[in-house]
């Protein structure tokens, strides 16, 4: 998963990922024209795409199309789900302690004494 994480945390490549899941199979052309770097580079972030399971090549002649592996991201979406639920779960926690405590516990026209005065 941490392959995954990784190859998703840059922008380039999530915006890569994110034209797969829309627009379906792309050539690398295609794919390299929105980005204002070389081909090479392109290619790079591809490579790690590859080698984290989230898309897949294929020669078609003289092109290499690309195209999401949708398992990928079913195992992904597993993940997230988990801690999603652990998160939930303790922030629902967190939220009840901090009401349970935030109670105001004092009397009726007390405060506390400020500057060292006694409210008189």
């Amino acid at each position: 998963m941490h392959q995954i994480m990784d190859a998703l945390g840059d922008p380039t490549r999530f915006a890569i990922v994110e034209r797969l899941l829309n627009e379906g199979e792309l050539s690398a052309g295609k794919l390299s024209q929105p980005f204002a770097m070389s081909k090479p580079a392109v290619s790079r972030h591809l490579r790690v795409l590859e080698e984290a399971g989230l898309i897949e090549r294929e020669v078609r002649a003289q092109f290499r199309v690309f195209r999401a592996r949708p398992e990928a991201f079913r195992k992904l979406d597993d993940w997230l789900r988990r801690y999603r639920r652990f998160w939930e779960t303790s922030f629902d926690r967190l939220e009840e302690y901090l009401v349970e405590n935030s109670r105001d516990t004092r009397k009726p026209g007390k405060g506390p004494a400020r500057n060292g005065e006694d409210d008189e």
